[in-house]
């Protein structure tokens, strides 16, 4: 499959689940959805068209915690990156563990640095933090006081 053939396929198949569509590059498009959307996104960039995940990132803006998951298409030599926004209140979003075994570290990760629970991961635990680390206490978050 083509490039084109590659991103009409995900326009067509996630449709008005798109938000929002950004081609920064011709290596680099954007696709934003809504967090219930994001296991049907990923299903269809990992299990039909065979993108390889890369890594999740995520990011607290001023009004809404973002997770954006980074998929490439190495053959197209092209990466879609598939963003949410959460929000900041209550960041919460289904783990796609279930999906791409691969995003369970990273789950883990963006869990315990910004406060967003991955609904049915299947081992949310803490990865670099100590396990005694305060609840509530998210170090990558724009509101986190470090004491002392």
């Amino acid at each position: 499959m083509t490039r084109e053939e590659t991103l009409s396929t995900l326009r067509e198949k996630l449709g008005r689940r798109i938000l929002a569509w950004h081609e920064k590059s011709p290596r680099r498009i954007y696709v934003e959805v809504r967090p219930e959307d994001v296991p049907a996104a990923t299903r269809l960039m990992f299990r039909e068209l065979g993108a390889r995940f890369q890594i999740a990132s995520g990011v607290d803006t001023p009004k809404a915690i973002e997770i954006l998951y980074h998929w490439a298409f190495d053959r197209l030599d092209c990466i879609v990156t598939v963003r949410t926004k959460l929000d900041r209140q209550k960041p919460e979003i289904e783990s796609l563990a279930s999906i791409c075994k691969g995003t369970e570290w990273i789950e883990r990760e963006i869990w315990e640095l910004l406060g967003v629970t991955f609904r049915n991961h299947p081992d949310l635990r803490h990865l670099l933090l100590k396990d005694d680390w305060p609840a509530g206490s998210y170090p990558l978050r724009r509101d986190y006081r470090r004491d002392g």
